[in-house]
């Protein structure tokens, strides 16, 4: 399994994986906007854009693994690693299984805890229903959740742009996506024991993900910071490119030693 990927830029690698149903298009504005200071690395997980989905059983481990052997292909010992919402689930999973590839984590919009029961239960409803019928249900009852109002009001090309990407999520990796999600495990103990310091960002807009609960997380670690983007929902990186940008790059160049970029 090689997943297909987009990079842009030199210097220390970032890992940016995406948000479900979406792919690496989603992270257009940050290959752009985060070259100038770092090496952008954009996989689409597996079944989503370019990558095909394989025969595994649903599981998020399976998908950090897959982000592992690409850091093996482009030969990068360690990577600032760092995903939205599901990609944030990734991260957490690559962080308890392959710590020592790991410089720094972004986790963005995304939750430490595991699905309580209703939750799976509508994953798999969910699920089921895009095999049967295709993406309808995504766009009546996901995608009003992945921007914020602000979005939703103003900003209609944005709007659209997400809802193009929604509408051509292939139903196999939407499915398996979702079953893989429900069954993921906690991981605030991973978190807890994270030995790199890690940037957690929330949009201000969210309803999916409130601001108590990235808060929680950035309690959980040992080195943790906190950015809030604003007039942002659940997707800040889309939603707000350039905020979400200068909180990456701060972060970024707080790792490689030097002060953060100005403007």
């Amino acid at each position: 399994m090689q997943l297909y990927t987009r990079s842009a830029g030199e210097g220390l690698p970032v890992v940016l994986l995406h948000a479900f149903p979406l792919s690496s298009a989603m992270w257009l504005a940050q290959r752009e906007g985060l070259a100038a200071v770092c090496k952008v690395i954009t996989p689409d997980l597996r079944g989503f854009g370019g990558s095909v989905l394989g025969d595994d059983e649903p599981s998020v481990d399976v998908m950090a693994d897959d982000v592992v052997r690409l850091l093996d292909h482009e030969s990068v010992d360690r990577a600032v690693v760092g995903g939205l919402s599901m990609g944030g689930y990734v991260t957490m999973a690559l962080c308890r299984r392959h710590p020592d590839r790991v410089r720094g984590v972004i986790l963005a919009s995304t939750k430490a805890t595991a699905d309580p029961e209703a939750v799976r239960v509508n994953r798999e409803r969910i699920a089921a229903a895009v095999l049967d019928a295709g993406p309808a249900i995504l766009l009546e009852e996901v995608l009003p959740g992945l921007v914020g109002r602000t979005t939703a009001q103003r900003r209609a090309m944005v709007f659209g742009r997400v809802r193009g990407l929604v509408q051509s999520a292939p139903p196999a990796a939407v499915a398996w996506a979702q079953r893989a999600m429900a069954a993921r495990p906690d991981s605030l103990d991973t978190l807890r024991g994270l030995e790199v310091p890690a940037l957690v960002i929330a949009g201000e807009e969210d309803e999916l993900i409130p601001l108590a609960t990235a808060e929680a997380m950035v309690d959980a670690v040992p080195d943790g910071r906190l950015a809030v983007i604003e007039k942002a929902g659940h997707l800040s990186a889309v939603e707000q490119p350039e905020a979400f940008n200068r909180a990456v790059a701060g972060f970024t160049a707080e790792l490689a030693g030097g002060s953060p970029p100005h403007g």
